[in-house]
């Protein structure tokens, strides 16, 4: 049985069919190029804009995450190496999609330098996200909201530690954050398509929104005088992060009912968000009651 907990039931589908690639030779326009590393490939390779990678996932956890998701149904194509086209037959895990099967190296050229594949690639578009009704409708639990925060790596690990510590979802500003794909998709390991996202074009007026729906929203902020665990408490709550050189935003923390500061008795003064991020989830989901 494959370790992968799904979120959704799945009927017994007939065998899946396998078409597989011939590789004779490099594919032109699949090689991304080094960004900004010293790569030991033996040729240059040509290269692929950051859009072309955000149309991509990769990894096995993400891709059967995705896979499994009712919105991705009939959508993307889905290439793998031979053992794993044999699992996901096993497992039934392919939830209609067509299998490739394509050898490692080619599936490697696909995607941008380091990317660890695990035999698995799906090319498919960025999830759209819901509304932010949805996410907040039946006032209860927590919501994630996020205030510029663009580090694919960071936001990725955010929506892991989301949805372990049972959030309601995660709001971020359509401008200004990264597609829930490709690298940050990776460091999610799959919780992008577990976990409900929200895309808003302003966020003092989603919080104005939340607030008239139930919601009481906490801002980190290490000068605040309150700590989390004073500050938190059952009701429904907002948790907005800021990025890690600006924090929170003036405008949007005027418009939180609270600031709040994680205590460091250490004297280190700084925590890298997505840590800070796990810390206040932590500390919320023991406010809300939950086990």
């Amino acid at each position: 049985m494959s370790s992968f907990s799904e979120r959704n039931d799945r009927k017994p589908g007939k065998k899946q069919s396998f078409h597989k690639r011939v590789e004779s030779r490099p594919e032109k326009g699949w090689s991304p190029a080094p960004t900004g590393r010293s790569g030991g490939d033996s040729a240059p390779r040509s290269p692929r804009g950051k859009a072309d990678a955000d149309n991509f996932l990769w990894g096995r956890h993400p891709v059967l995450a995705a896979l499994a998701n009712p919105a991705r149904r009939g959508m993307g194509h889905l290439m793998v190496t031979e053992d794993r086209a044999a699992e996901i037959e096993r497992e039934n895990l392919a939830n209609g999609h067509r299998i490739e099967v394509v050898d490692s190296t080619a599936l490697a050229r696909m995607l941008p330098p380091g990317a660890v594949h695990q035999g698995m690639v799906f090319k498919v578009q960025p999830l759209e996200g819901v509304s932010l009704e949805e996410i907040a409708e039946d006032a209860q639990g927590v919501i994630v909201m996020l205030d510029q925060l663009t580090d694919t790596q960071n936001v990725g690990a955010i929506f892991r530690s989301a949805l372990a510590f049972g959030a309601k979802g995660i709001v971020v500003q359509d401008r200004h954050s990264p597609a829930l794909a490709g690298a940050l998709a990776t460091a999610a390991v799959g919780a992008t398509d577990r976990l409900p996202g929200a895309r808003v074009t302003n966020l003092s007026r989603a919080l104005e929104k939340l607030a008239d729906m139930g919601w009481r929203a906490v801002a980190l902020d290490g000068a605040a005088e309150q700590t989390l665990e004073e500050a938190l408490d059952s009701r429904p709550t907002v948790l907005v992060m800021g990025s890690e050189g600006d924090g929170v935003r003036r405008l949007v923390a005027e418009h939180c009912d609270v600031l709040a500061k994680i205590p460091m008795p250490g004297g280190f003064e700084s925590l890298n968000v997505s840590n800070a991020a796990a810390i206040a989830l932590y500390e919320a989901a023991r406010a809300q009651g939950a086990d």
